[in-house]
């Protein structure tokens, strides 16, 4: 659910302050905690360090993500897949061709 048109979307103003500071072809990695800041267009062409509860994930701020939430970008989740017989035997299929099996030598 988006914040009221009246107070307008959440930006930190830290965060701007920093970003106003730093040049634009800057390769320096911003951190921020704050998930829940909104993307302006003054962030594009920054590398943003956003944290995702465990470590900061580098995120390449472009045109397409104004408007967005940092928090989008940077998953908190690992998904490793779904299990079951089915999982299982699409899994031995899926097996890299030319390798050797391991035993003693």
């Amino acid at each position: 659910m988006p914040r009221s048109l009246k107070k307008g979307p959440y930006v930190n103003e830290r965060l701007l302050n920093k970003i106003k500071a730093t040049k634009p072809g800057d390769k320096n990695i911003i951190k921020v905690w704050d998930r829940s800041c909104t993307v302006t267009p003054e962030m594009v062409g920054f590398i943003l360090g956003v944290h995702n509860g465990r470590k900061h994930i580098p995120v390449s701020i472009n045109e397409n993500m104004v408007g967005h939430k940092l928090g989008e970008f940077s998953f908190t989740r690992k998904f490793v897949g779904h299990g079951g017989k089915v999982a299982k035997s699409q899994g031995k299929d899926s097996k890299p061709q030319g390798t050797k099996p391991q035993g003693k030598k």
